[in-house]
């Protein structure tokens, strides 16, 4: 099924008789999973239809079909429409009408120039690595590869006259190896990849490169210890930072989770962290380079753009699609994303990172006389009050300011608006987790970055 562009549907648009959006989708993915050297999945499969959403007055009408016909269309913008009006002549909220916004129209299309390859030629690529796995890992117990190629393919046209095309494609390729250690299974797992199909991806050289330093921190940890127990100084690499950012302070700046209580709602100009950190949601360009995860026009038809969460240690607002800018009496920000053409768009992050700071990681190292250097995230919490929980995969202990044994699996717990004002140093890199999926309420892919920062954090010990 091909999807339809902007100006199909901008054909159905005499049928809005409220705010509407119309939107065509197709999600195309292709899974390979290897365990052991065994193929234990392979399938290529897609998703797709019309949506339609209506305002009328503080409710949303909603329908979907897996369709593109004229007859689908049309049903799905009736049917929104009269479910808009049926809960407006039930609920009665009468609330002011959206913000009226200046059409924008933006195409943007990051599918590969090179020349695509087959499924089996993907499946032998895999191969080739798996054999290289085999060949120089000679301690692993097991290996394993899954292979996600994610294609997000978007039509869409407002009653603002706003329209836009994209698709974004995105490859992960999740290497997880386990070794044993006096009986007991150590395991690292590491993701690679990011925005781009598999033949921008694909560098086999590069790739077994990484792996091999994956396999050597592995063999590190089983040798290693576990921290101990207590808060200490210590230094959370870059991609604990990232998902420190948008777990614990992301969600919670979400206007939505403000309006279901959040703790952030108190915070607004006030200190919430070291003025050493500056955190950005960035709608899709850091330093004139393309995002992990490009947003131009949300799925509002609202222009993207990025959004200061935390300037220089104060909270500065909130992200929002149209709706909750309305009810803030603020600007919608281009954060109304949806993962499929059946969902409806919510308040969501895009590309969430701490700006770098001017210190070196070997001057924040030697800064520390006994702590610990967190690397690897593994999977954790975080609520609206800003408390956290993340398990931690990989990490060194300091002594005397150098790296030295590594450590076993652990967690570090806090409340992120207080562990964030004791950051001291920030490095002056910058480096993006470009593998995760957000699953607030619907999946959807999203960026974390950042520089690694030192700070006082809770370790839970073994």
């Amino acid at each position: 099924m091909n999807i339809i562009g902007p100006s199909q549907l901008q054909t159905y648009s005499t049928l809005f008789s409220e705010y509407t959006e119309l939107r065509a989708q197709e999600n195309r993915e292709h899974l390979i999973s290897l365990v052991n050297g065994n193929v234990m999945d392979n399938r290529k499969f897609s998703k797709s239809g019309i949506s339609a959403r209506v305002y009328k007055q503080g409710v949303w009408g909603f329908d979907s079909y897996p369709d593109f016909t004229a007859t689908a269309i049309k049903k799905v913008i009736e049917s929104a429409t009269q479910n808009a009006l049926f809960l407006d002549a039930r609920m009665q909220r009468h609330t002011s009408p959206l913000p009226q916004l200046n059409g924008q129209h933006e195409k943007h299309d990051f599918s590969t120039t090179l020349n695509k390859i087959s499924q089996s030629e993907i499946m032998e690529s895999l191969k080739v690595l798996d054999e290289y796995i085999v060949k120089h890992f000679s301690q692993l117990h097991s290996r394993s590869l899954f292979l996600r190629i994610l294609d997000i393919e978007k039509s869409l046209v407002t009653s603002d006259c706003s329209s836009s095309y994209s698709l974004v494609p995105r490859t992960t390729l999740h290497l997880g190896l386990t070794v044993e250690k006096d009986g007991e299974p150590i395991e690292l797992c590491y993701s690679y990849g990011g925005l781009g199909e598999f033949e921008d991806f694909w560098d086999p050289l590069g790739l077994c490169e990484q792996f091999y330093q994956q396999y050597e921190h592995l063999l590190r940890k089983a040798r290693g210890i576990y921290p101990k127990a207590g808060e200490m100084d210590c230094i959370l690499g870059a991609e604990l930072a990232g998902i420190l950012a948008h777990e614990a302070i992301g969600h919670s700046i979400e206007a939505d989770s403000v309006m279901g209580g959040s703790v952030a709602a108190e915070y607004v100009g006030q200190k919430v962290a070291s003025p050493l950190v500056t955190m950005v949601d960035f709608a899709h360009t850091y330093q004139k380079k393309i995002c992990p995860v490009p947003v131009f026009i949300d799925d509002e038809g609202t222009q993207a753009n990025d959004v200061v969460m935390v300037d220089q240690g104060q909270l500065k607002g909130f992200l929002h699609n149209k709706e909750s800018a309305n009810h803030f009496q603020s600007f919608p920000t281009g954060n109304a994303r949806a993962y499929g053409f059946y969902d409806e768009p919510l308040i969501r992050m895009r590309n969430t990172a701490i700006l770098p700071g001017k210190s070196s990681l070997c001057d924040m190292i030697s800064s520390i006389d006994h702590g610990y250097y967190f690397m690897k995230p593994g999977s954790g919490q975080a609520d609206s009050t800003g408390e956290f929980m993340f398990g931690v995969v990989q990490g060194y202990e300091i002594q005397h300011g150098r790296l030295a044994r590594a450590l076993k699996d652990t967690t570090i717990s806090g409340i992120a608006f207080e562990m964030l004002k004791t950051v001291n140093m920030v490095s002056n890199d910058m480096v993006w987790k470009c593998s995760g999926m957000c699953g607030k309420k619907q999946k959807i892919p999203v960026a974390m970055g950042g520089p690694a920062i030192k700070c006082r954090v809770t370790i839970g010990g073994q």
